[in-house]
């Protein structure tokens, strides 16, 4: 006898879960940054024509994730990755024990290939969030500051331009973890003056092959600058052994 399969109706899509995955787009695109608050329910609802309750909904469900924080009697904000609770993705390298080229090399697979689709299929709006990105990392140096979430943001809008749905997933698991490694690679790197304009020239080049449509070329650029990180660790690394 064949055996019996329950089937459950197709439920359409909740509008709290739509408002959901727009505000932590903007999240991961750096739209809303780290310790930025958001603007109040009333006007978020207005804003999306949805009611109160289904914003309400939607923000429980980012702060049950760790992406944003209720302040009594002053807000909700974006929460800083530092302080969020670790993607399962990043508690299991934190068990693992991970170094920071073991990132490099993940990075590596990763984001050349990122980066070679991004040139093929980037379309204005993508561009718009990678020129914006830079100018943001250009600011955030020139002001003495590391620019990690500019940074951070400028490789998910690579990610974003790819168009790959399982890239952008993979990449949005990613974020926490990988905004803790560009904060490490940052803090090592600019202890030295000359790494912050090499490491905005690396950005400006991937960015100009995605820009110019040119894959190779873009692959290329994205490995010369996660190779160049690499083995400024693995200098650091040496010069510190006895």
């Amino acid at each position: 006898m064949p055996i019996p399969v329950t089937l459950k109706p197709i439920k359409p899509k909740r509008i709290s879960d739509q408002v959901f995955e727009q505000i932590r787009e903007l999240i991961f695109r750096g739209q809303l940054k780290p310790g930025e608050q958001l603007i109040p329910e009333r006007e978020l609802a207005s804003a999306l024509e949805v009611s109160r309750t289904t914003v309400r909904d939607a923000i429980n469900k980012l702060v049950v994730m760790g992406l944003l924080e209720q302040k009594q009697g002053q807000g909700t904000f974006v929460r800083e990755p530092d302080d969020r609770r670790q993607s399962s993705i990043a508690a299991a390298m934190g068990l693992l024990d991970a170094t920071v080229e073991d990132l490099q090399e993940v990075r590596m697979g990763l984001e050349c290939n990122a980066a070679a689709l991004a040139a093929q299929r980037a379309v204005e709006r993508d561009l718009h969030f990678l020129e914006k990105s830079l100018d943001e990392m250009q600011k955030e140096v020139e002001s003495s500051r590391l620019g990690t979430q500019a940074d951070l943001a400028f490789h998910m809008a690579i990610s974003y331009a790819t168009k790959n749905p399982v890239q952008i997933q993979i990449m949005k698991r990613f974020y926490d973890f990988l905004f803790s490694g560009i904060k490490t690679n940052l803090l090592a790197l600019y202890r030295e003056p000359q790494n912050v304009e090499r490491i905005l020239a690396q950005h400006r080049s991937i960015f100009d092959a995605i820009k110019a449509h040119d894959s190779k070329r873009a692959y290329d650029a994205m490995e010369a600058h996660i190779t160049f990180v690499m083995n400024f660790f693995r200098n650091l690394n040496a010069d510190a052994s006895p």
